[in-house]
């Protein structure tokens, strides 16, 4: 069985050390992905448009089990602090890093999450840093040592400005597009849609030999020309 493991890794994404594995893997990964969007007001228009803004960094959060009792619970029983203390220290300093490590999660070949549209697969890794590491001792021998323990832990995508464009693989907007009128729409509607400038309504009119610019008839075809 493919063991749920934690490699750090240093700012170049270097490995740092060996991976730590877990005893037990998870029974659930909850991913979390949302996506941030600004109202933009438009004279003449019953509700504001939608401007993507930003994309936010994709989230895990999982529960980790621990458990020494294999031997039992007495005096001489394993305590579980040390594999507990060993994820405790993915959220704290590195001297050598002066902040957290990043940290890659793998398990297996097929890890959920970290899809877009230009992935044929999910990437089988998670980048990410250690965001909270709650621990929860739930057992300990007569001595006091701990036994069993619960470890919640919430991460948080770590991925830098090449990666994350060589992900998307943007197309270029440097060319001539064509745009269908909608009913209801207007150039500087249009304009603000394709160009983010709701001014660069005459751009479209002047391409588009427009003169009266009242009256788009729906279904008709617009060229949109770059912006230079």
């Amino acid at each position: 069985m493919a063991k749920l493991s934690f490699q750090k890794l240093d700012h170049a994404k270097n490995t740092i050390g060996d991976p730590i594995e877990v005893s037990y893997n998870p029974k659930e990964l909850t991913f979390g992905q949302t996506a941030n969007y600004a109202d933009i007001n438009i004279p003449g228009l019953d509700a504001p448009i939608l401007q993507f803004v930003r994309g936010s960094a994709e989230t895990l959060a999982l529960e980790l089990f621990f458990d020494s009792t294999d031997n039992g619970t007495g005096v001489d029983s394993e305590s579980v602090t040390e594999l507990v203390d060993s994820f405790y220290q993915l959220v704290k300093i590195s001297g050598n890093l002066h902040t957290p490590p990043i940290v890659r999660v793998l398990w297996g070949t097929d890890l959920p999450g970290l899809r877009n549209d230009q992935s044929v697969r999910p990437i089988p890794a998670f980048d990410c840093i250690v965001v909270t590491c709650n621990r929860k001792y739930t057992l300990f021998n007569p001595n006091g040592v701990p036994l069993r323990a619960v470890v919640n832990l919430a991460l948080r995508e770590y991925r830098s400005v090449e990666e994350q464009l060589e992900a998307l693989n943007l197309q270029s907007s440097d060319h001539t597009r064509l745009h269908t009128v909608q009913a209801g729409e207007n150039l500087p509607l249009i304009a603000y849609q394709a160009y983010g400038k709701a001014s660069y309504w005459r751009v479209i009119a002047d391409a588009n030999n427009i003169s009266n610019t009242r009256a788009l008839t729906s279904g008709a075809v617009l060229s949109l020309p770059p912006i230079v």
